[in-house]
């Protein structure tokens, strides 16, 4: 791996590894090292700080990227571009009563594709479109807050997705403004959502963003 993992500026690359503890200093470490990536400076002229929301931000060398951050049951992710406001959530794939959570939280239309699926792939079809929400939520600025659970996504093209296949964000219905897309990794382990809001008809957030999903290693926090 290279010194500072990351990206082009013009994709948004999101990095993930497991974790055994200290999730927030270590997605802290590597938020950084891959925004140095991408910009090719160190990263002592990079620092992260928060909004009042609590967004993560970059200042310093950093301003002109986007990032995001999550982590949760040993593992963590980042997201940098700099295209536009990003957001990316991870979760551990896991036994859920998904079909009731479906018809509670989300659109009736994505609760009838949950709900449609054999009972084995529902779980990771709930928390397929959950980390898309999550991480639609992150890229607003606003969380799930004002009906961001029935905030609808695109469903998948195809059924089940392929574990570590590139994914490829598509718009959100009824808003261009804003794509998303997730992908399952870890050989099904964990499934991570991206989101990316570009506003309104804006240029630079259409179906044709390109994605860049990598695994690191401990070697990103030396």
């Amino acid at each position: 791996m290279d010194r500072h993992p990351g990206g082009s500026p013009d994709t948004v690359t999101v990095l993930w590894c497991t974790t055994d503890g200290d999730e927030r200093r270590k997605a802290h470490t590597l938020v950084v090292r891959a925004a140095a990536g991408t910009l090719g400076v160190a990263p002592s002229e990079i620092w992260l700080e928060h909004e009042a929301g609590g967004r993560p931000v970059l200042a310093g060398a950093g301003k002109p990227l986007h990032v995001s951050v999550t982590h949760a049951r040993g593992a963590l992710a980042v997201a940098v571009t700099g295209l536009a406001p990003v957001g990316v959530d991870v979760e551990v794939v896991r036994q859920l009563r998904a079909a009731a959570m479906s018809r509670a939280w989300l659109d009736p239309a994505e609760a009838a594709w949950v709900a449609g699926l054999p009972e084995d792939d529902q779980s990771l079809a709930f928390l397929w479109l959950w980390t898309q929400k999550e991480s639609v939520g992150k890229a607003l600025g606003q969380g799930l807050r004002r009906g961001g659970m029935s905030r609808r996504v695109p469903l998948p093209e195809q059924w089940p997705p392929g574990d570590g296949a590139p994914p490829v964000p598509r718009s959100l219905p009824g808003d261009p403004g804003v794509v998303s897309a997730a992908v399952v990794v870890d050989g099904g382990r964990r499934v991570i959502g991206v989101a990316l809001h570009g506003g309104t008809g804006s240029a630079s957030c259409g179906d044709d963003v390109r994605l860049d999903v990598r695994r690191v290693s401990a070697a990103a926090f030396g």
